[in-house]
């Protein structure tokens, strides 16, 4: 089942096509890589899944919902987990994480705060959770955003470059907690610049320029349509039309 679908999203800005009649569908339960270079449109796309900015023209679906129809249910059904963590830094971790129940409209009562507890622990912030956010580092911060995005048990997570400012360890402590998302049943729609973390995680890979899809697959069938061998790199660079770090052959005629 598709639980996300664009649907000729465009956006223009004073009449450059930052994203020009994208059209994906993602699969229920998987982790979706948004790949592309510097400009491509990733980050405008995920601000009009997230609802931040309007598209020119298009639709955006969520679980079966139309964005612009039905924004509230959206959001009510996702999550999104910005590349910069905005966060009010005069309150503790646990008092935000209370302020974001608080706007979903959830009760403060033992179930949640045992559930609020239960996301500090699974990012390793628990020890944390009554001191100032302020004092957090960007790490910790980028963290405390990713609990806040699931404060509400959502069934997707939109998630824009969210390996920036971690450590290796927290690093590989976010790609475990994505894989166990989606065992769970959740879609995460992920864009980033690490074709590592790509290669590592994702089910499912879409690589943008212009603003227009030119390929996605998996990790093995973006090799072999680029008609390279070795990592997802490779794919990339020949795909997006950049040189290559060797071991390609040569593109079938077909």
């Amino acid at each position: 089942m598709d639980i996300i679908k664009l649907v000729n999203l465009t956006k223009l800005y004073k009449g450059l096509r930052a994203v020009d009649d994208l059209n994906i569908s993602v699969r229920e339960g998987i982790i979706f890589g948004f790949l592309g270079p510097n400009g491509a449109g990733k980050t405008t796309t995920i601000r009009m899944m997230a609802g931040i900015l309007r598209p020119t023209r298009g639709k955006i679906f969520i679980d079966g919902m139309d964005l612009e129809k039905e924004p509230s249910k959206v959001k009510g059904c996702s999550g999104f987990i910005p590349d910069r963590p905005f966060l009010y830094e005069k309150l503790t971790g646990m008092e935000f994480l209370r302020f974001l129940t608080g706007l979903y409209g959830l009760n403060n009562s033992l179930s949640t705060n045992a559930r609020l507890i239960g996301l500090l622990e699974i990012f390793e912030l628990v020890h944390w959770k009554d001191e100032l956010i302020e004092g957090y580092s960007h790490g910790m911060k980028q963290r405390l955003v990713m609990c806040g995005a699931l404060v509400h048990d959502p069934k997707v997570l939109i998630v824009d470059e969210p390996m920036v400012g971690l450590d290796p360890k927290g690093a590989r402590l976010v790609k475990n907690i994505f894989r166990e998302q989606a065992a769970k049943g959740r879609t995460i729609f992920m864009s980033t610049h690490s074709l590592e973390t790509a290669q590592e995680v994702c089910h499912e890979i879409a690589i943008i320029k212009a603003g227009k899809v030119i390929a996605q697959g998996t990790v093995d069938e973006l090799r072999q349509d680029a008609g390279v061998e070795g990592n997802l790199e490779n794919a990339f660079l020949k795909l997006t039309g950049e040189k290559g770090t060797g071991h390609e052959r040569p593109l079938s005629s077909s």
